[in-house]
């Protein structure tokens, strides 16, 4: 199977590996010619996945059309700011082609989930999204890893679990595109609580309830899109709360425990500056989504207070207590 992949950061590296594990025929695309050239010249990227090193076969270009022409398979693995632009640049090349979604988040703005923003700008239905429990660093080192697939072209299914599901990674099909990117993208609006309550020193209790009252939450969200309330329970939703909500691997937590520290404000936005935080702008997206619909989720209107508006995270605590 020959596959184009888009994005060069810590999960595209990831997935490349999957695709070569699984005899896949691999080109990546970036966007930046200095990063191209380095990674041809080194096959690694130390700062992002330290000790991994990019398989030899895999071609990388600069250019769009290259990533895309003849391939069976496309998969997009940036951040969710850069999915509309890329979407725009491709469009003149996309004629009902297969297309995997690696990307969690919404869109500023325009409130969008990924999936719609490809449909939007593409000529193609033929659209998967993929959503789980996965961080780049452990994907690399092919111990077992769950993630589910969601599509509504039976085709793209096909095509997705062929190139990602082997022995180690197992795909968990469902037809809730919406519910998955939901799922994706609020769970690291919850890691950033879960962070918090890390940086007040909270103990293991007091995070457990948190978690428990996010799946709530998250299945009432689910329920304000006419999604699939059983969602939560996949690999995309308590599959991914547990990972981001409990690990500092996760950037999003590591941003809530340092607003859980209390620092000036100023150390919050460097922090923000030298890191991509998709939780801390998705949050932005989901509360503005809300109030469109008119729908009122307590905790995800708390974190925006607290995230944005800079009140104090100690609310956190009687909110957890107290919350109906």
């Amino acid at each position: 199977m020959k596959v184009g992949l888009f994005g060069t950061g810590a999960y595209g590296l990831a997935i490349s590996s999957i695709l070569i594990h699984n005899k896949c025929e691999v080109t990546m695309w970036t966007k930046f010619p200095e990063e191209r050239d380095e990674l041809l010249k080194t096959r690694k990227n130390e700062k992002l996945i330290p000790n991994f090193r990019m398989d030899d076969s895999i071609n990388i270009t600069c250019n769009v059309e290259e990533c895309i022409k003849e391939k069976d398979l496309l998969i997009i693995a940036l951040p969710a700011a850069f999915v509309d632009s890329l979407c725009q640049e491709i469009a003149p090349f996309i004629d009902n082609d297969h297309i995997v979604i690696a990307t969690k988040g919404i869109e500023q703005k325009t409130g969008l989930f990924m999936h719609e923003v490809l449909l939007k700008h593409l000529n193609t239905k033929n659209i998967s999204v993929i959503s789980g429990p996965s961080f780049a660093v452990d994907l690399v080192t092919k111990m077992p890893a769950g993630l589910s697939v969601a599509s509504k072209s039976p085709e793209t299914l096909i095509l997705t679990k062929q190139a990602l599901q082997n022995e180690y990674i197992k795909l968990r099909e469902t037809n809730d595109i919406t519910g998955v990117e939901i799922c994706g993208s609020i769970k690291n609006v919850i890691a950033l609580s879960s962070g918090m309550l890390e940086g007040l020193k909270a103990n293991d209790s007091t995070k457990a309830m948190l978690i428990a009252e996010a799946m709530h939450d998250m299945e009432a969200i689910l329920n304000a899109f006419d999604c699939n309330k059983r969602t939560v329970l996949s690999f995309a939703g308590i599959g991914d709360l547990l990972l981001t909500c409990t690990s500092v691997k996760s950037r999003n937590y590591r941003l809530g425990k340092l607003i859980g520290e209390k620092p000036p404000r100023e150390v919050i936005d460097k922090f923000l500056a030298e890191t991509t935080v998709e939780g801390y702008y998705t949050l932005e997206s989901i509360y503005q989504l809300l109030k469109n619909k008119e729908v009122t989720i307590p905790i995800i209107d708390l974190i925006y207070e607290i995230a944005v508006q800079g009140k104090d995270p100690e609310l956190l605590l009687s909110f957890l207590v107290f919350k109906s």
